[in-house]
């Protein structure tokens, strides 16, 4: 039997109106043999109910997360928060990891992810890190924008098998300092900002800043990813 595994979803686009997550998550799940259930910002009461059907948690993309939750005010390229959501995944963070369940994270998702563990965040990337390359040039999703190094003696280079990778980018923000627990996976060697995290004492927990599920129909593409995180939910 597949295992089942929660994804989430965001509200940005009609925030109080509605819900919204792009398919393109959901069939990189299905493709790498895992049953989705889309789970939307709720009550973080609720988080250990709902994991306790899960097996595994894949955090999504979306908007930027209220910096009072990292201790820093608001910088004016502040955009798409959800206190819903915000609140709501950390709890479903929090609960994941007492609970050892695989988790991937996914942009946003590594962000908070990396918040849930006492980490920060830089809010803008442009303005904050002077000769940045651009990590939010638009246009089409898979289009290419830099690459990324895979560091030594880490799972996500053990999962991919190669050093280097090049990748699509979508965001302004970045981790700042680490969360609890959580070590630097991947970075952009043209300015060194962090574009994975994990944990190295859990049985999965991967973050990414890249969208990996946007090329879930490509070989290889960032399938071995997905596998490698579906595999360890199968055996949770």
């Amino acid at each position: 039997m597949r295992p089942a595994v929660a994804v989430t979803s965001g509200d940005e686009l009609s925030p109080g109106d509605g819900f919204y997550l792009r398919k393109t998550y959901i069939r990189a799940v299905e493709s790498a043999g895992a049953l989705p259930f889309i789970v939307v910002p709720g009550r973080p009461a609720d988080v250990s109910e709902i994991l306790a059907f899960m097996r595994g948690l894949f955090l999504t993309g979306g908007g930027d997360i209220d910096p009072a939750l990292y201790e820093r005010d608001a910088h004016p390229t502040l955009d798409g928060v959800s206190h819903e959501r915000d609140a709501f995944e950390i709890a479903l963070v929090k609960a994941a990891l007492t609970r050892d369940l695989p988790v991937l994270a996914v942009c946003r998702g590594l962000q908070i992810l990396n918040v849930a563990c006492g980490g920060r965040i830089i809010q803008d990337i442009a303005s904050e890190i002077p000769g940045a390359v651009e990590h939010q040039p638009g246009g089409d999703r898979r289009a290419i924008a830099h690459e990324v190094e895979l560091l030594h003696e880490t799972r996500i280079r053990a999962i991919l098998g190669t050093n280097r990778v090049a990748v699509s980018s979508t965001h302004h923000q970045a981790v700042d300092t680490l969360g609890d627990g959580l070590v630097v996976s991947a970075r952009s060697p043209a300015d060194g900002i962090i574009e994975g995290i994990e944990s190295p004492n859990r049985r999965f927990v991967v973050g990414v800043q890249w969208h990996p599920e946007d090329f879930w129909d490509m070989v290889p593409g960032f399938a071995p990813l997905f596998s490698a995180w579906v595999q360890a939910c199968a055996e949770n």
